[in-house]
């Protein structure tokens, strides 16, 4: 089976890129944005100078229990730097949500509290809302996250949209919110 088509019978519509957006990233932006593909997994990310961020992370339930998802976060953490992604709000009715949680806290992830990230999706026009979790080796703040979050939307996320879905994503501003940052613009007006 294609790469795409796994993650794609894998993840919700709402959450997946289209295949022409994600190898055209492949092609365009070769230089951060990458595949990792195995007979069992595959993995998505971007990594600048300054962070990962794990697009896509699948791997085929006949290698869960191995620790084939640990070995390829680690493989990422050996480069010293932060690492984000966006995970479902846990759906009690979806063990998988719950598991994947789990199984990102056991890596030393944590919830970035102060950050709030709502989409429409533009495969079903619903808000989908996720959270942010990072892994931050050099005590990074949540306002360094948010900053390497904002740069992964507006470069990754909407790269060439009009182009590929006939419509814009909606702006960055309107997407994630920093509720530190909003609260200082308030403090700093008073």
């Amino acid at each position: 089976m294609h790469w795409y088509e796994k993650l794609k019978d894998y993840f919700p519509v709402e959450e997946m890129k289209s295949r022409e957006h994600m190898e055209t990233l492949l092609k365009d932006k070769g230089d951060i944005y990458y595949k990792d593909e195995g007979p069992k997994h595959v993995l998505m990310y971007v990594e600048t100078d300054e962070f990962i961020f794990i697009d896509y992370l699948f791997v085929s339930s006949e290698a869960r229990g191995e620790g084939l998802g640990a070995k390829l976060i680690q493989k990422l953490k050996d480069k010293g730097k932060p690492i984000i992604l966006e995970v479902e709000p846990v759906d009690y009715e979806d063990t998988d949500t719950e598991k994947r949680l789990r199984f990102y806290k056991r890596a030393g992830f944590e919830h970035a509290v102060s950050i709030g990230y709502n989409r429409r999706s533009l495969a079903t026009n619903e808000v989908n809302t996720m959270e942010i979790l990072y892994w931050a080796p050099n005590g990074e703040s949540e306002e360094v996250i948010y900053e390497s979050m904002k740069k992964t939307y507006e470069s990754i996320h909407t790269y060439k949209d009009q182009e590929l879905y006939g419509e814009p994503y909606e702006p960055v501003e309107k997407v994630l919110k920093n509720d530190r940052q909003d609260g200082k613009d308030v403090l700093e007006g008073i």
